[in-house]
């Protein structure tokens, strides 16, 4: 069995509040990646139609600060499969919601592996690209 790529393709929104931000007024790294990894999950479980944990997290660089009031604009998809992981690739821009402009911020691929109730890694499907626009997505997801 397998799944489109696009299939697994999933956006989310978040506006950043001052209890997100560090003394810069900019939104904590560790706020960042919580977000991303939620997404990364979301993803992952489109795919493998159970619960998927994180086990790696690629380099994660910040090239621009998301401000409070900002908001975060993150999308994610599975680009690859193993026989019980997923790889997912993670991309983060900040826009500020008054205007149209969007700044990439960070991006990162993540390993999450799919478990079962009872906790054990299980099989997935693996992921296909399908069209023009999944092959894209999976050439350029590797970090």
């Amino acid at each position: 069995m397998s799944v489109s790529v696009l299939d697994s393709y999933v956006e989310s929104l978040e506006r950043i509040q001052p209890n997100q931000a560090n003394n810069y007024g900019n939104t904590h790294g560790g706020e960042v990646v919580r977000l991303m990894d939620e997404l990364a999950a979301v993803a992952a479980m489109t795919v493998a139609g159970e619960t998927c944990v994180t086990a790696h997290i690629g380099s994660v660089d910040f090239h621009d600060p998301i401000p409070v009031g900002h908001v975060a604009e993150m999308s994610a998809y599975v680009y690859d499969t193993g026989s019980s992981s997923l790889e997912v690739r993670v991309d983060v821009e900040s826009r500020n919601p008054r205007d149209d402009r969007a700044t990439p911020t960070t991006g990162a691929c993540f390993t999450m592996v799919a478990v079962g109730a009872d906790g054990d890694p299980v099989e997935v499907p693996t992921v296909v690209p399908e069209t023009d626009r999944g092959e894209r997505l999976v050439e350029s997801a590797p970090c």
